[in-house]
């Protein structure tokens, strides 16, 4: 009798009080697109490929999650199928967005699988392809379409949104190795791994008021990189959704990348082996999803900022003319258009806009991270807040490697020439890292999450 006054006199309140909102719990919804190229067009990922890709394995799909709190906070998660966004496009989306729902970059996290097997997008990587005015004309026009389905995604998904129950929890799965300290072609005569590492497999899992599963959000730190053909996939993580999502008709399963810069899916190279790591994912989400998980009480808190990040001294007229008569292919590239901005007087940047953001869902924080992140990043991060939190790189604009301290002392691939194939003008400055976790642990007492040591 008491709960019917109560329902009474909240629907009174809602009458009697403009602008008053009935909220009761959590409401979700989601919504899913196909963003396979209906044309040929290039890969991104690999500067080996020769031409545009030729077929496809499986579609590839943007998802969208809404959420909104009992409070009417609302925020967005996209995953995507693709390399990364690149942060021109990212902030037309988002601008888009905040006009459109009147979302702060705080609200919304745009994340990328970074699938080796999806389309080109403009301004990203772009010394890495050998393209003409039609190939590029072809990925101007596809990535305005991208953004589009994207933009039309989130209002898809809000309109979509009903009551539901939020549950969180990590699960594990071991085919992630990390690339630095093994190596691939004597990978079947080691009898152990050198780390570091994180085989987290952070899962959300979302259930109507009739308590039927709609939605899994999961994601893994490993490159998907299995796959090298011309064909279009998700490679492991496309596998991995398209077998949960066929465990449960009516799901949409979205998956997210961890801090995946420096680990691989290894062996690889084959379809088999791909399926084989999907399905090693999906049973790892499975297994959480029958177990107890965590029930998220309905708090909705997001908090987001872009800090500078200081990039090294750029290279020499002289060493960039070396790197010329040594080199061909991209490196050539790279350093042949910084011989001409360099000649044409054009400053190199200094600094970069990093994007870093914290969500907070109940009791699980969510910390986002843009560009490559290294794995070290999340072994700190579940040091300073906890082993239960959730790390995502590749969010909200993909610029380069996110090297730790030790990684840019040794240098190699993650380290320095990986900032030539994303086209910065030089490595990152020694003082990166403590600049990210200086501003994460603000992000984070910002929205409420504790400190636990540093």
């Amino acid at each position: 009798m008491r709960n019917r006054l109560r329902f009474v006199w909240f629907v009174w309140l809602g009458l009697l009080i403009p602008g008053y909102v009935l909220a009761d719990g959590w409401k979700a919804g989601t919504a899913s697109v196909v963003i396979t190229p209906k044309e040929p067009l290039w890969q991104a990922g690999y500067a080996s490929r020769t031409h545009a890709a030729d077929g496809k394995l499986h579609d590839l799909w943007a998802k969208a999650l809404a959420l909104e709190d009992d409070a009417g906070n609302r925020a967005v998660l996209v995953t995507t199928d693709m390399l990364g966004f690149p942060k021109a496009m990212s902030d037309r989306i988002r601008e888009r967005l905040n006009g459109q729902f009147r979302l702060t970059k705080a609200q919304i996290i745009l994340n990328s699988s970074h699938t080796h097997s999806g389309p080109v997008l403009d301004n990203a990587l772009q010394d890495i392809y050998p393209l003409d005015a039609g190939e590029q004309g072809k990925i101007d026009w596809y990535s305005r379409w991208l953004e589009t389905q994207i933009v039309t995604l989130v209002d898809q998904a809000f309109q979509k949104l009903e009551p539901v129950s939020l549950f969180a929890q990590n699960g594990v799965t071991r085919f992630q190795v990390n690339r630095r300290n093994n190596k691939e072609g004597a990978l079947l005569e080691q009898t152990e791994l050198k780390g570091p590492n994180d085989y987290a497999v952070p899962v959300i899992k979302i259930l109507n008021t009739s308590g039927k599963l709609k939605t899994v959000v999961f994601g893994y730190a490993c490159h998907p990189t299995v796959l090298d053909l011309y064909q279009w996939s998700g490679d492991y993580a496309g596998f991995a959704q398209l077998e949960l999502e066929k465990a449960h008709p009516g799901l949409t399963a979205l998956f997210f990348q961890g801090a995946a810069g420096d680990q691989n899916p290894l062996p690889r190279r084959t379809i088999p082996l791909a399926r084989q790591y999907g399905q090693e994912l999906a049973a790892a989400v499975e297994r959480v999803l029958s177990e107890p998980m965590r029930d998220l009480t309905p708090q909705l808190r997001t908090a987001y900022s872009e800090i500078l990040l200081p990039l090294s001294a750029p290279p020499s007229e002289a060493e960039l003319t070396m790197t010329i008569q040594e080199n061909e292919g991209y490196l050539k590239r790279w350093a042949t258009r910084m011989l001409a901005e360099k000649k044409q007087g054009k400053a190199f940047i200094r600094h970069y806009p990093y994007p870093l953001q914290v969500w907070q869902l109940g009791s699980q924080p969510i910390l986002s991270f843009g560009g490559e992140l290294v794995i070290q990043y999340t072994i700190d991060c579940k040091k300073r807040f906890g082993p239960d939190i959730f790390v995502m790189g590749y969010s909200n604009d993909v610029m380069g490697y996110i090297p730790s301290t030790t990684i840019l002392q040794e240098g190699g691939y993650e380290g320095a020439s990986s900032q030539m194939v994303y086209g910065l003008p030089s490595i990152w400055a020694p003082e990166v890292p403590t600049l990210i976790y200086q501003e994460i642990n603000r992000l984070a007492e910002q929205v409420g999450i504790p400190l636990k040591s540093q």
